[in-house]
């Protein structure tokens, strides 16, 4: 690992994310490498914090509380996840790095923390990532049907990233060691997302539905506790979905010209 100078600060956020099996970036196809992240990198990124006596931030993820029996999904809650199923290299990937960061944290005295992230969207999303939004908002602008995977009414709950980035440098220049739960508390279901995006874009054609394509353990539904956050860090979202949305259509909107 090269280093130049005194490190004041690691921040792990490396892993492949989306659970798209048709992307080439989703961690379906790249489970080896996504077990590696959570595992190796995060034992690699712990070791350079303690050698530099750093702060050390981990990007954990609110599938770590799998397909929740408990909603909303507060910090406390240890989650429902299969360890061998479709998202389990994910899942369990993050569950391993959560799990260590505490060990170096508790052994080690390294000052750390970890965020986990709910669905974030925004500007500069891959063309090609494979989630939901950048999925429904290239279809609107071609005047596509919108794909959906099940019958849509499962939920999720989307944050800007400009309040996710907020949030995590709060936890940063803080000195919590638990996790925090960082995402947008407004639940929504995906049959609902998808005819915001049409109407925002006058895309009049239908939704297509793909019933048979939907995962065992995908989660039914997402959506995040955010009291500790606010009580401890004083912190919540101030972007409202539409407000969201209209900054990050413009930028597909230009990579989508011919």
């Amino acid at each position: 690992m090269l280093q130049t100078g005194k490190v004041d600060a690691v921040l792990h956020f490396a892993s492949p994310a989306s659970p798209n099996p048709n992307s080439p970036f989703g961690f379906p196809n790249l489970p080896i490498q996504t077990m590696k992240a959570g595992a190796l990198g995060t034992h690699n990124t712990l070791g350079l914090a303690r050698d530099n006596n750093a702060r050390y931030i981990l990007a954990s993820t609110s599938e770590i509380y799998g397909n929740p029996q408990v909603h909303p999904q507060s910090e406390d809650y240890w989650g429902h996840v299969d360890p061998i199923g479709q998202r389990s290299v994910y899942d369990e990937a993050k569950r391993f790095a959560e799990a260590l960061t505490m060990a170096y944290h508790r052994y080690h005295n390294i000052n750390t923390g970890i965020v986990r992230i709910f669905n974030t969207y925004g500007p500069r999303m891959r063309l090609d990532d494979g989630r939901v939004i950048p999925n429904f908002i290239q279809q609107a602008l071609r005047k596509e049907s919108l794909t959906i995977y099940g019958d849509g009414t499962q939920t999720r709950s989307f944050c800007y990233v400009d309040d996710l980035l907020e949030g995590i440098i709060k936890l940063l220049f803080s000195n919590e060691h638990q996790p925090f739960n960082i995402g947008n508390p407004d639940e929504i279901t995906i049959l609902e997302l998808a005819k915001i995006i049409n109407n925002i874009l006058s895309n009049q054609a239908k939704l297509s539905f793909l019933k048979g394509k939907v995962a065992g353990d995908d989660p039914v539904r997402r959506k995040p506790d955010i009291s500790r956050v606010e009580n401890i860090l004083d912190w919540e979202p101030k972007i409202s979905l539409r407000k969201g949305l209209d900054k990050t259509i413009p930028y597909f909107k230009e990579k989508l010209k011919p």
